[in-house]
């Protein structure tokens, strides 16, 4: 029986990770600090998985958590843009330090693939549209800087050392379990949450910015498949759905799936803030014969289902 390791696997992404990997008949080791993650996001496989509760700043408790282990699954982040620019030392720490901490010690234990949880955010000032692997602009968060470095180191990796090492730039993942409750949290936990109570949600900017929404689901169908793929081993991927949806068209749509009327609060753009993303998928079918299974619309509907049961 093959082992992983699922760094932030306490999370929302790195939790939906595990619980396949068990599913599958797999032995799952998670590393998290439980900062943000919570073990009640594992309850679905508890008594099924080994917990190291450490920092993935300290690379000996890197080293214990890859020990034996035939790929990482690494999702350990501070996952912030806002938050990023708010503390870039801290950014850099979880971000940079931490990835290299944890190649280091997968290098040095042997360990077979590594999938590095990337963004979007690398594409920067890009104005080009659909984002395209290869065609990076300048990043514009401290989170985009360390993201790109995690994804540079990893193909360095690669070249020098082996490890099949490959980034899956996330575009904006959305799901069961996403946090509503942080003042950094993604944008659906929080327009959900709100018109479930009611409340007014703030939409920044005029809210035409737009975003590719892509369902928790298929982003763990493509972390299982990069890890499998020798032929991804040094790439940076897109993970997405390939589709536009802008902040104003959400926030109708969570109206639609709940029958409410709720109009936003209108606030000044935040800095940072990336107007417009969408995705090429092309490369991630090619070398991951990925495709989303779910469309935006029925992924929302499980989301909002899963917060109203939660409410």
């Amino acid at each position: 029986m093959a082992k992983y390791l699922v760094t932030g696997g306490a999370g929302f992404i790195g939790s939906h990770i595990a619980e396949a990997l068990v599913a599958r008949g797999d032995a799952v080791r998670v590393l998290d600090d439980l900062s943000t993650g919570k073990l009640e996001n594992l309850a679905g496989i508890a008594g099924r998985f080994e917990l190291v509760e450490g920092d993935i700043r300290d690379l000996p408790t890197c080293r214990r958590a890859v020990e034996g282990v035939a790929a990482v699954f690494h999702q350990a982040a501070l996952a912030s843009v806002a938050r990023s620019v708010a503390d870039p030392l801290l950014a850099d720490a979880i971000n940079v330090t931490g990835t290299l901490n944890l190649l280091v010690a997968a290098r040095d234990a042997g360990v077979g693939s590594f999938v590095l949880a990337s963004s979007s955010a690398v594409y920067g000032d890009d104005p080009a549209m659909p984002k395209v692997e290869g065609r990076e602009g300048r990043p514009l968060s401290p989170y985009g800087v360390g993201k790109l470095v995690g994804e540079k180191y990893g193909q360095v990796f690669h070249a020098l050392h082996g490890l099949r090492a490959v980034a899956l730039r996330y575009f904006n993942v959305f799901g069961p379990r996403q946090d509503p409750h942080s003042e950094y949290s993604a944008v659906i936990p929080l327009f959900v949450t709100r018109v479930l109570r009611g409340e007014r949600p703030t939409i920044y900017g005029d809210g035409e910015q737009s975003r590719d929404f892509v369902f928790v689901g298929d982003v763990v169908r493509a972390n299982l498949a990069a890890a499998a793929s020798p032929a991804a081993a040094g790439e940076a991927v897109n993970i997405a759905s390939g589709t536009e949806t802008t902040v104003n068209g959400l926030l109708a749509a969570v109206n639609g799936i709940l029958g409410a009327r709720i109009e936003p609060v209108r606030a000044d753009p935040r800095p940072g803030d990336i107007l417009r993303s969408a995705a090429d998928i092309a490369k991630a079918r090619r070398l991951l014969g990925f495709a989303p299974g779910l469309s935006f619309e029925d992924g929302l509907r499980k989301t909002v289902a899963w917060y109203k049961e939660k409410s």
